[in-house]
């Protein structure tokens, strides 16, 4: 970011202290729950939407906050030598493409459009990670890879409703890598890179449509990684269980609380 860029920035968190604070809270909640439970874009969405920012823009921070996040989780994984560079090229690329085309057609939906299709694909994301919650940890992984075609398609699929939108994606991702022969500990590693891929996408094209608010999405991005830390930190303290309950209940009141919303609006 140039250095007009940090002057608007520090500009806008000086006129906007309000949504400043209240997305650091929003990005540290989630990114905490995210970390011990999953479904961090359940409550970012909804939760951003609920402080009066436009669907776009919400999506648009919560791709600059989840690439972050993500890009740290990447640079951990081939640190570590859990993933290397030269394996995850071509899902990297992929999922660019995918996060460019989904980004790309959110930004050019009507915003009071995209808000009744971001309420019924949150209530549908919702629907998907509860029953996920179940059966996830008892799957066993298919021992036939899917085809080449089915390989291509799905993740770029996948990237493309992440970078044009963002919650229960990493679940469809997860359930796709698991289906294809990798175990649940690889499906995760291999969802954070899909995620990267179709951020960085994503938030190209929403930089370039206008729909990025700087003070908005570092907001967000200093949120997540607190809350990420706490979540590491506290992991081996709190149960999943206890973790998930509480996850589900904040996702079913940001929902009815966005039924309200959607219900005054129009």
């Amino acid at each position: 970011m140039s250095i007009i860029g940090i002057g608007t920035w520090i500009w806008e968190i000086k006129g906007g202290s309000y949504h400043f604070f209240v997305l650091i809270l929003i990005g540290l909640g989630a990114s905490f729950l995210g970390t011990l439970a999953g479904g961090a874009g359940l409550i970012t969405i909804p939760g951003m939407m609920l402080t009066g920012i436009p669907i776009q823009t919400s999506i648009a921070t919560n791709k600059f906050s989840s690439g972050i996040a993500a890009f740290s989780s990447v640079f951990y994984l081939i640190r570590h030598k859990e993933l290397s560079i030269r394996s995850i090229m071509s899902n990297l690329l992929v999922a660019f493409l995918g996060g460019m085309g989904g980004s790309l057609l959110t930004s050019h939906i009507h915003e009071k459009t995209m808000n009744i299709v971001a309420f019924l694909l949150l209530n549908l994301a919702l629907i998907v990670t509860l029953i996920n919650k179940k059966w996830t940890a008892n799957i066993q992984f298919d021992q036939q890879p899917l085809t080449y075609k089915m390989n291509l398609y799905i993740p770029l699929f996948v990237a493309a409703y992440d970078g044009g939108f963002g919650p229960g994606s990493s679940t469809f991702s997860i359930i796709y890598y698991m289906k294809n022969s990798h175990t649940y500990m690889k499906a995760v590693q291999m969802t954070r890179v899909l995620i990267l891929g179709s951020c960085a996408g994503g938030f190209i094209v929403f930089f370039q449509t206008g729909f990025i608010i700087w003070s908005y999405a570092i907001s967000m991005a200093i949120g997540s990684i607190i809350g990420s830390q706490i979540g590491l930190l506290l992991l081996p303290k709190i149960p999943q269980k206890i973790a998930e309950n509480l996850l589900l209940i904040i996702i079913c009141l940001l929902i009815i609380q966005m039924n309200q919303f959607h219900n005054c609006c129009f």
